[in-house]
C-alpha cells in the first residue's frame, strides 16, 4: 500500500481556496493535468455520492467519486471507481485549516491506494509531483492572481485555430460544412474562448435559409454555446480567464471550438451547473423567461396553452407555468409527445383527432377558451390559435417552425377583445442588464428544481447537418447539443 501526504501554505484566505476546491468537477479549469470533467447523471458539484469522469492531458480517463464534503471543517474525501491509470483502492483527502498569521491558508493533500508490483515508485512520483504539487501551484497561482485583481491579465499571444460549421450560401442543411476558423487577440470589451458545448435551435434554421438575415454567408452559425475563457481584453471586468461562461446572443458564430466575441452580453455559470445543461438552456430558459414574466405574465388560476410541449422551449413553458399556478394544456402530435408534456406539468394534451384543436380547448376550459397561448408553430396553427383565445386573452406568436404566419386580418382577434404579441428575442436580451436579471432568474429556477434542462439529442459538432435535419422533421424532444469533435467520446 502507498501512502503519500502533501501539504502547503497559500498566501490567500481559506474562503477563497475553499471556493475552488469544494467544486469537486470544477478541477479542469485549475488542474494542469486534467484536460476535461463532467459530472455524470446530473448531479451537482458538491452533492455527496456524485461521480466525476474526466480525461487528462495524457489522453487517460479516471472516475471519482465524492465521499464526504464538510463546508465547516473545509476537507473532502474522494475515491477512484475506474481509471486507465493503475491507481487501485484510491482513497484521498483535502483538508484546509486557516492560517491566523497573515491570513493564509494551510493545504494538507493525502492519499492512499495500491498499484501493480514494480510500478511503486513511478506511481508515487506521478501522484506526488503531476497531481499534488502541480494542484498546488495551479490553486497558488490562481487565488493569488484574482486577490490581486487579475482579471486583467495578459492575453495568450497569437490567434487560436479551431473548426467551425458554416454555410457558404443560404439552403437546406447539406448546406452545412466544416470550415476552418480563428480566434483572434481578444481587443477592447472582448473575450476569447475555448468552447466545450453548443446549443441548438430553431433560430439556427432560420439563418441557414436566410428567412433571418442574422447571417450573411459566408460564415459560422449558432447563437448559443458554453465555453472557459482563454483570455480577456481590455476594459471587461466581469470574467477572467479560466472562467466557465455561457452566452445566447447574437452575432452568430457559435459553431465553433473556439471565439473571440464581445463580452458583454456573456455571463459567468453557477459552479453546479454543468457545460451541456447550460448549453442546452441558456436560450430557451431565457426565452422562457421572458414569455412567462415579461410578454406576459403568466397569474395563478389563467389557462395556458403551449404549442410542442415537447421541445425544448415547450417542456419549460410547461413546467414553469404550472409552478406559477396555471392550468396547463399541451398541443402536440404524437402519444409519445403527450406523455412528455404530462410528465413536464401539461394537466392537459391535444392531440390531433376530429374535433379541432379550438374545439378541444373549449371542452376542456367550459367553453371560455385559453387566457394566453404560447404558440411556436406559425403558419398552421395560427388561426386555430386565434379561435381558441379566450375573451380578452393573449396569443403570443413567438416562432413559426411551420412557416411565417403570413399577412393576416386582425378583425377576428377584435371579436375577442384579444390581444396579439410577435415578441422578438433580441430585444429582450440587448443589453447586459437585461441578460443579467433574465440569467439570474433562469439559474434559480434551475436550481430549485421549478424546471429542469433535459438533452435529447447529442451530436459531433462536425455532424451538426443531421442535427438540424432532425429539428426540422419534428424528430427531437428536449434541446440539442453540439459537442466539438475532440470531446467527443462513445459514452456521449
Amino acid at each position: 500500500m502507498v501512502r503519500i501526504s502533501r501539504s502547503t501554505v497559500i498566501d490567500a484566505p481559506i474562503g477563497a481556496v475553499w471556493e475552488v476546491l469544494r467544486d469537486f468537477n470544477g478541477h479542469d479549469r485549475w488542474h494542469p493535468a486534467v484536460r476535461k470533467s463532467l459530472l455524470e447523471d446530473g448531479r451537482k458539484t458538491d452533492q455527496v455520492g456524485c461521480v466525476r469522469n474526466f480525461d487528462l492531458e495524457s489522453g487517460d480517463n479516471i472516475r471519482e467519486r465524492l465521499l464526504s464534503l464538510d463546508d465547516r471543517t473545509h476537507s473532502f474525501r474522494y475515491t477512484i471507481v475506474d481509471a486507465d491509470v493503475p491507481l487501485l483502492d484510491y482513497v484521498s483527502e483535502v483538508v484546509l485549516k486557516p492560517v491566523t498569521d497573515g491570513n493564509k491558508t494551510f493545504w494538507r493533500w493525502t492519499s492512499s491506494f495500491r498499484t501493480p508490483p514494480g510500478q511503486e515508485k513511478h506511481l508515487e512520483k506521478l501522484v506526488a509531483e503531476g497531481v499534488y504539487e502541480a494542484g498546488f501551484a495551479a490553486v497558488r497561482d490562481r487565488v493569488v492572481r484574482e486577490k490581486s485583481g487579475g482579471f486583467s491579465q495578459a492575453p495568450v499571444q497569437g490567434e487560436i485555430k479551431g473548426q467551425g460549421i458554416g454555410i457558404a450560401r443560404y439552403g437546406d442543411a447539406s448546406e452545412l460544412t466544416v470550415m476552418p476558423v480563428t480566434a483572434p487577440l481578444p481587443g477592447r470589451g472582448e473575450i476569447r474562448l475555448r468552447q466545450t458545448a453548443i446549443g441548438v435551435n430553431f433560430i439556427d434554421v432560420y439563418c441557414r435559409t436566410g428567412y433571418f438575415k442574422l447571417l450573411t454567408p459566408p460564415g459560422v452559425l449558432g447563437m448559443e454555446a458554453v465555453g472557459t475563457v482563454v483570455d480577456v481584453g481590455p476594459d471587461v471586468s466581469h470574467l477572467r480567464s479560466g472562467q466557465r461562461v455561457g452566452y445566447a446572443c447574437p452575432p452568430a458564430g457559435s459553431y465553433a471550438t473556439v471565439r473571440t466575441m464581445d463580452a458583454a452580453l456573456v455571463v459567468p455559470l453557477p459552479e453546479w451547473l454543468d457545460d451541456e445543461t447550460a448549453a442546452a438552456g441558456l436560450l430557451k430558459g431565457i426565452t422562457a423567461e421572458f414569455l412567462l414574466h415579461r410578454v406576459h405574465a403568466v397569474q395563478p388560476g389563467e389557462t395556458v396553452l403551449v404549442f410542442a410541449p415537447a421541445g425544448g422551449v415547450g417542456r419549460m413553458l410547461c413546467q414553469w407555468a404550472n409552478r406559477l399556478g396555471a392550468t396547463v394544456i399541451g398541443a402536440t402530435s404524437t402519444p409519445e409527445k403527450a406523455r412528455i408534456a404530462q410528465a413536464n406539468g401539461a394537466r392537459h394534451v391535444i392531440l390531433p383527432g376530429k374535433k379541432s384543436l379550438e374545439d378541444q380547448v373549449r371542452d376542456l376550459t367550459g367553453g371560455k377558451g385559453a387566457d394566453v397561448i404560447y404558440d411556436a408553430v406559425g403558419r398552421d396553427t395560427f388561426d386555430h390559435s386565434v379561435a381558441a383565445l379566450s375573451t380578452c386573452g393573449h396569443l403570443v406568436s413567438f416562432g413559426q417552425a411551420s412557416g411565417d404566419i403570413g399577412p393576416r386580418d386582425i378583425g377576428a382577434l377584435a371579436s375577442r377583445s384579444a390581444t396579439l404579441s410577435r415578441p422578438n428575442y433580441g430585444d429582450y436580451t440587448d443589453t447586459p442588464d437585461k441578460v443579467k436579471a433574465s440569467t439570474d432568474r433562469l439559474f434559480d429556477a434551475i436550481r430549485r428544481g421549478i424546471i429542469t434542462v433535459e438533452i435529447g439529442q447529442r451530436f459531433k459538432l462536425s455532424d451538426a447537418a443531421s442535427a438540424h435535419r432532425a429539428l426540422e422533421s419534428r424528430e427531437t424532444t428536449a434541446s440539442t447539443v453540439l459537442i466539438p469533435d475532440e470531446q467527443w467520446r462513445d459514452t456521449v
